[in-house]
């Protein structure tokens, strides 16, 4: 009875998502089944990305990193911030092409890869998260406008107040939170102008001479670069955003590139103005950008600077307080929260009650704690998302076909009717020659999807030719054919390896063979899936050990005890050596339209940096942490666990079976109504074998029912096909009318 017991636990924690559950038309409801509005441009979502994140960044982080941990060095400080978080970007990048139209952001990515279990403590934390990012914002913009002093006197009711219009404003729609974050930018990017230009009249070369430029060293760079990250976060509201972006699977990619871009193009530049019109050493850690030009005399450029800080900080807020609803409501969309938590308003079209539930949180939040007791607490939940996402991504990649195919099949099934009427069309216009004289023209542009026509190009799709046929999310090649070459993914090159065989030359083969890499035709199996998938279990744990030793044991290094540095020297040739068996097996070589670069390495170097800022963080703080991580467990294992959609349907199920087990088990399988007709000649029933074998169980019969219920969907009821017409059927979900 323990073992079952415990067989069970590990089903219901580990089991994951069925992708298909997420697609257009499938994806989560509310309550009164009512869906969220499909509004956001690719502009907008960029426009949330940098709303997000800039505004911390240049009125806040960029004086304080240089006057007490960088100086001028805090331009390289926010370049190498950036780099580390593109790694993660990219990871996220990736998840958003491959589970497009959908909310919920790392939460839903872990859903759908690593269970159910962490799935929910991943979305636990990211409410906290969103909790103590929001109350910080409140905190910032009250303190700004000197009436209220957030540490100092309760309850700050400015506060209150701030937070009570900010989600009023997210709860009336999207359209309304995008369209004022979208004014506030165009106020932000104004006041940038403007301290751009003004700045250069009082710019002095002499605050980066003699030495003054890394006035703190290399180490002051890098610990300058490690808080620079957290003016980045906030990228990852883009993600929350999947199931109201009208093209999810490029909209995604594209602005969390972007938005990261633009935020570092903003940071590098401010802090370059700043640090060459104030000496580092008198810079004012408060407010650095207006108080550098009063240092000149410049007084009018004070207020002008402070509505901009005023805006900046505001559509911070605005970004913090906007995607934590939208975990609320899709964590209750799947049964993990409380249920009537993913009710979505019909006029709205937002989902208003995790709105105000998360309002009203964050409120009493700023009412009665102190922030200086929660600001290390806010980025905890971030950084575990992406340490998640990143390994997700490295899971993902090498694990067999199975999936996708299973994925394949279920859109060729969703979009039969769609095809009907129209494939013949597609393959008069575009699979066959217009005229005699276009027959020797050049290949034919592959507007069905078939398998021995070009399709278009990324370059052709961005320019202006998406219109004719692009590979999206409803096209039943999606995931599983390269879209620069229309061919099976296996006969496609990366650029990166282009350019290594240029370098390398004819060695390149010889090269690969030696190293035990694997070869173009080689494809991941369960076994070399269950490899990797030990491998990164292993590599997060001894990264995770590699990062408590360089920070804890930070004396013993720098006084180079033997011992100390025979440890780190033994732990980065483990680490090399796992990330090297990984790069020894095969990936799944379906192509998505966006796909991270340079696998294991960019995962594994963003898990590394991860791990790295957590382990940064107080005891305290990993304290408090833990008592938020127990009112989780206690909600998942009274609640979520219980309550989930997957447990509600596995119920079902086997409710269902028992009561054909009970009532069906003398009736006959192959039945008219369940689609079964007269086996053709020469053709036996499933089930049915040698005389000896003939006894039939509920099991075959469950079994031969199912499959063929599912193989009957996109067939003629009645007819049952021998299995050359089925591989013919196959065969036909290459094209598409798309």
């Amino acid at each position: 009875p323990w073992g079952a017991a415990g067989h069970a636990l590990r089903a219901r924690v580990l089991r994951t998502k069925p992708v298909e559950s997420m697609l257009e038309g499938t994806g989560t409801a509310g309550t009164q089944g009512a869906r969220l509005a499909k509004v956001l441009t690719t502009l907008d979502l960029i426009s949330l990305g940098v709303g997000s994140c800039v505004g911390t960044g240049m009125y806040v982080v960029s004086g304080l990193v240089a006057k007490e941990m960088a100086g001028p060095g805090v331009i390289v400080s926010f370049i190498i911030a950036a780099v580390a978080s593109i790694l993660s970007g990219v990871c996220y990048a990736e998840f958003g092409v491959r589970v497009p139209k959908t909310t919920g952001s790392a939460y839903t990515y872990s859903y759908v890869t690593v269970g159910e279990f962490v799935a929910f403590f991943i979305g636990w934390e990211l409410i906290l998260e969103g909790l103590i990012r929001t109350r910080w914002m409140i905190n910032s913009v009250g303190t700004l406008n000197g009436l209220g002093k957030g540490e100092e006197s309760y309850p700050d009711l400015l506060a209150l107040v701030i937070a009570v219009i900010v989600t009023i404003i997210v709860a009336m729609g999207v359209k309304n939170s995008v369209g004022l974050n979208n004014v506030l930018n165009v106020i932000n990017l104004a006041v940038w102008i403007f301290i751009m230009i003004a700045g250069l009249f009082y710019v002095k070369g002499d605050n980066w001479s003699e030495g003054q430029f890394l006035p703190f060293g290399w180490p002051g760079v890098l610990k300058g670069a490690a808080t620079c990250f957290y003016a980045f976060i906030g990228f990852d509201i883009i993600a929350t955003t999947g199931e109201e972006a009208k093209s999810p699977n490029t909209s995604i990619p594209y602005a969390i590139t972007a938005s990261l871009v633009t935020c570092l193009t903003a940071y590098v530049s401010v802090s370059i103005i700043l640090t060459l019109m104030v000496p580092y050493d008198a810079i004012d850690t408060e407010s650095p950008l207006m108080e550098m030009f009063v240092a000149h005399g410049f007084y009018a450029a004070k207020f002008i600077v402070a509505i901009g800080s005023v805006a900046g900080l505001t559509v911070s807020l605005l970004g913090s307080l906007f995607p934590m609803p939208r975990v609320i409501y899709a964590m209750a969309g799947d049964g993990l929260l409380f249920r009537f938590l993913s009710h979505v308003s019909t006029y709205t079209e937002t989902p208003v009650v995790a709105c105000i539930v998360s309002g009203f949180l964050a409120a009493l939040l700023s009412l009665l704690v102190s922030l200086r007791d929660l600001i290390e607490m806010m980025s905890i939940g971030t950084l575990l998302a992406y340490t998640l996402v990143s390994v997700c991504v490295l899971l993902l990649r090498y694990q067999p076909e199975s999936d996708i195919d299973g994925f394949v099949k279920f859109l060729s099934e969703e979009h039969t009717k769609k095809k009907e009427g129209v494939l013949a069309d597609c393959e008069k216009e575009a699979c066959s020659p217009g005229s005699e004289g276009e027959e020797f023209a050049g290949p034919p542009t592959n507007t069905c999807g078939a398998k021995n026509l070009p399709s278009l190009g990324d370059n052709e799709m961005l320019i202006g030719k998406s219109d004719k046929s692009t590979y999206n999310v409803n096209h039943p090649n999606y995931g599983t054919v390269d879209m620069t070459s229309g061919i099976e993914a296996d006969e496609s090159e990366n650029i990166y390896l282009i350019k290594l065989k240029k370098l390398i030359g004819p060695r390149y083969y010889t090269m690969r063979i030696h190293l035990g890499l694997p070869g173009k035709m080689d494809r991941p199996t369960v076994a070399t899936g269950h490899t990797v998938t030990t491998c990164v279990l292993l590599l997060f744990v001894l990264m995770f050990i590699f990062c408590s030793f360089i920070i804890f044991g930070a004396d013993y290094i720098y006084e180079q005890s033997w011992w100390a540095v025979l440890l780190v020297v033994l732990m980065i040739l483990l680490i090399v050596v796992l990330v090297f068996v990984i790069l020894q097996q095969p990936e799944n070589p379906k192509k998505l339209p966006y796909m991270a670069p340079c696998l294991p390495f960019v995962p594994a170097f963003a898990m590394l940096v991860n791990i790295y800022l957590m382990l940064k963080l107080s005891t305290v703080t990993w304290i408090r942490f833990a008592v938020w991580c127990f009112v989780g467990l206690l909600i998942y294992f009274g609640y979520g666990m219980w309550n989930s959609t997957l447990e509600i349907s596995a119920r079902e199920e086997a409710l269902h079976q028992s009561t054909y087990q009970r009532y069906d088990v003398d009736v006959d399988p192959f039945s008219v109504d369940d689609g079964f007709s007269y086996a053709t000649e020469g053709e036996g029933y499933p089930g049915w074998g040698p005389s000896e074998d003939k006894g039939f169980s509920y099991q075959q019969m469950a079994g031969a029912k199912e499959s063929h219920r599912t193989s009957s969907r996109s067939k003629s009821k009645g007819r049952h096909k021998p299995p050359s017409e089925a591989l013919i059927a196959n065969d036909e979900l290459d094209y598409s009318p798309e």
